[in-house]
């Protein structure tokens, strides 16, 4: 009888712990941003992105080899909230990127959320003024301004 009024408890427990809102959160490589931080100046998206150019800058011929060392003046440019007919939300950033041969460049870069591997996280695009060399991104990265 006390087996019996264990797995009663038991699942009375279980039935009413279904019905307590929770917040689901995800696997973020990037991070998982709210409306209260400055995403755009986030360590961890300047983190990924220095990552990524340092892949650009081996794996694309003619291009020099240098890296990312700093970021200074990041700030959003464009924010596009999800909708009916855009459902993913965007953030466009725009930053100066101090390079490892003391150059200055202007990088943009854009935070979408939701879209990184496996639709797990979110997923940051970027380019640096002058490294996109098979125009991914239009000329003069267009397409993040």
């Amino acid at each position: 009888m006390a087996r019996l009024r264990a797995l009663a408890a038991g699942l009375a427990a279980t039935i009413a712990a279904a019905f307590v809102p929770m917040q689901a959160k995800a696997a973020d490589p990037v991070g998982v941003y709210g409306a209260a931080g400055d995403v755009c100046a986030d360590t961890r998206v300047h983190s990924t992105i220095q990552k990524r150019f340092r892949y650009q800058v081996t794996h694309v011929p003619n291009l020099p080899d240098v890296d990312i060392v700093d970021f200074y003046g990041s700030y959003q440019t464009r924010y596009s909230p999800s909708s009916y007919d855009s459902p993913i939300e965007r953030r466009y950033c725009r930053a100066t990127a101090r390079l490892s041969d003391g150059r200055d460049r202007t990088i943009w870069y854009l935070i979408e959320y939701g879209q990184g591997f496996a639709g797990v996280g979110n997923n940051v695009e970027f380019c640096v003024s002058g490294f996109d060399r098979w125009n991914v991104y239009d000329g003069h990265c267009r397409v993040l301004r």
